[in-house]
């Protein structure tokens, strides 16, 4: 069969559906990650937001106009969350949830929902399947922060990690033929070996792959220490950092059950400044939290100057059933509006005059693909750059930033 896998939400879920294309394909399927006309869609949900939720249902109706006669199966959050939303969607014959996807190989001609429970072992069948540039690797599953606005840790389950023999195996497999691998997972900063924090142990286990890059995925700012610096070096770890803020007011953080303070979050950017050389460090803001009051936001935004982000990730709160934060009082949502637009002008201005700052030097990026005539790739401090001249894909060059461009900056190659 022609079978097309698409894929909402996080890393996790990309992961995930490409290890089920991998078993698709070797079953003899042809295989597609992109909307195109199909014998069978199989859509990979995400429930983080109310609009990602919406959106999954969105793409089925696509599917269905695609191929009216087309079967479609449904996995992921969203369904895990709540399987009747897709139940009586016509052409819909299969859902299930966010555990044990890779059974959807061998269960195609199903018609049946079967939501599993989570369990507290990690899941260790999937494995990564490589672009032609880089791979992700998920070294952990579930949460145990339970924030009050967020669903996920009732969907995917307690934190567990993965074996740390299991990882570098697959690492060492990959590095046979990628160049750069994304470590990800649903809280990466949670990872433990024998129920002990352990990243920093992981990360000084990579020191043998000389000849791959390494991303970290969303880090929250308590993992951040000086022995996981001390991991860093000699490891070839991309300068980005994405630590997860989602406020800057401290009244704010405190409603949202999150366990750090705005001073220990400059501190952890303190620390980075001071061990990396002009490091990207991203964020996520929601805005509009319950009974965010226009003080509060003004907090959020002077800390988010005042940290100087590459970029910020803006989400207008979004209220989710099931979770603390849905029983306080909500902020109008035109007021909402009003405060991400604040927030996104701010953003636009820190994002230009980081990639301004990134004009010195040199920076080495792997070409990625083809764009309109630019050849693209990202530095290693994730800076989408678009290339005139032509160039080899999959290949590292060494570029100089000229302006922003679109959503990164015009680069030249190296003479």
């Amino acid at each position: 069969m022609n079978i097309v896998v698409y894929t909402l939400g996080c890393k996790v879920n990309q992961y995930e559906s490409e290890s089920l294309m991998f078993v698709l394909s070797q079953n003899g399927h042809k295989v597609f990650s992109h909307l195109t006309y199909a014998d069978l869609y199989i859509i990979n949900t995400c429930a983080v937001t109310n609009e990602a939720e919406k959106k999954s249902r969105q793409t089925i109706a696509k599917c269905k106009s695609l191929n009216p006669n087309a079967k479609v199966i449904v996995c992921g959050c969203a369904s895990q969350k709540n399987a009747k939303q897709f139940r009586d969607i016509k052409n819909v014959t299969y859902i299930t949830g966010v555990s044990n996807k890779l059974d959807i190989a061998f269960n195609l001609d199903k018609n049946i929902t079967q939501i599993y429970k989570n369990t507290d072992e990690y899941d260790d069948n999937y494995t990564s399947v490589p672009t032609k540039t880089r791979a992700y690797v998920k070294i952990q599953d579930g949460c145990n922060n339970f924030c009050s606005y967020c669903i996920i840790p009732y969907l995917r389950g307690r934190s567990r990690s993965r074996n740390v023999v299991s990882i570098l195996n697959e690492i060492n497999e990959l590095s046979k033929t990628v160049k750069e691998i994304v470590i990800t997972g649903i809280d990466v900063s949670d990872y433990k070996i024998d129920n002990k924090k352990a990243l920093n142990v992981l990360i000084e286990k990579l020191k043998p792959y000389k000849n791959l890059r390494f991303r970290l995925s969303s880090l929250e700012q308590g993992v951040i220490d000086q022995s996981l610096i001390d991991a860093f070096k000699d490891v070839n770890i991309c300068p980005h950092f994405h630590l997860s803020l989602q406020s800057g007011s401290n009244s704010v953080l405190k409603r949202m059950n999150r366990k750090y303070r705005t001073k220990d979050y400059l501190k952890t950017v303190r620390l980075l400044r001071k061990n990396f050389d002009n490091p990207n460090i991203s964020t996520d803001i929601i805005v509009g939290f319950p009974e965010e009051t226009e003080k509060e936001f003004k907090e959020t935004y002077k800390f988010a100057k005042k940290v100087g982000f590459a970029n910020i990730h803006i989400f207008p709160y979004s209220k989710r059933s099931g979770t603390v934060a849905e029983r306080y009082n909500q902020v109008d949502g035109l007021v909402k509006k009003k405060r991400v637009k604040k927030l996104e002008k701010l953003n636009k201005k820190l994002n230009k005059k980081y990639i301004n700052k990134s004009k010195k030097g040199y920076h080495k990026i792997l070409i990625e693909e083809e764009i309109d005539g630019f050849f693209v790739g990202h530095t290693e401090n994730y800076i989408k750059c678009y290339i005139p001249e032509k160039v080899e894909l999959n290949a590292f060059v060494s570029v100089k930033i000229e302006k922003p461009f679109k959503d990164g900056a015009i680069a030249t190659i190296k003479v």
